[in-house]
């Protein structure tokens, strides 16, 4: 009977060792995956970001004519740190006359790029997107 006393003390250390190491195992699960949730968003906002500088060249080329190279947007709201929107047009933009129609088609090619820092190395967390786009403006 005196050789049974000391088995339920290895029967507990054992199980205090499991659960110290699933809470370890879970802390760790824990700090990867509220990283990687931190990143998608970043590269979601980056991505809004281009796209409303995408959607801004689109306009001036469409509505006034115009194709603005290297136009720095500053955007306000949860895509404020996105602070460097740059929009870049290839100037001067394709032109071809239709003779049969008499109408020109102008075909520009706008090009939007978002990031939150100047280099990856600033910031943990950096995001960058670009986005391209051409549009076609028919004239009379």
């Amino acid at each position: 009977m005196r050789h049974e006393k000391g088995f339920s003390l290895i029967a507990a250390l054992f199980v205090m060792i499991v659960v110290a190491l699933t809470v370890v195992a879970m802390a760790r699960l824990s700090v990867t995956t509220s990283g990687t949730l931190s990143l998608s968003i970043q590269q979601a906002r980056a991505y809004q970001a281009a796209r409303a500088g995408l959607e801004w060249a689109i306009r001036e080329a469409v509505k006034d004519g115009s194709c603005q190279s290297n136009t720095s947007l500053a955007l306000d709201g949860v895509l404020a740190e996105f602070s460097g929107v740059v929009v870049t047009c290839k100037w001067p933009p394709d032109e071809y006359p239709d003779r049969e129609n008499g109408k020109d088609l102008t075909l520009y090619t706008l090009t939007a790029v978002a990031q939150n820092a100047a280099s990856p190395s600033e910031r943990p967390d950096y995001a960058y997107r670009k986005l391209t786009a051409k549009v076609e403006k028919i004239e009379n």
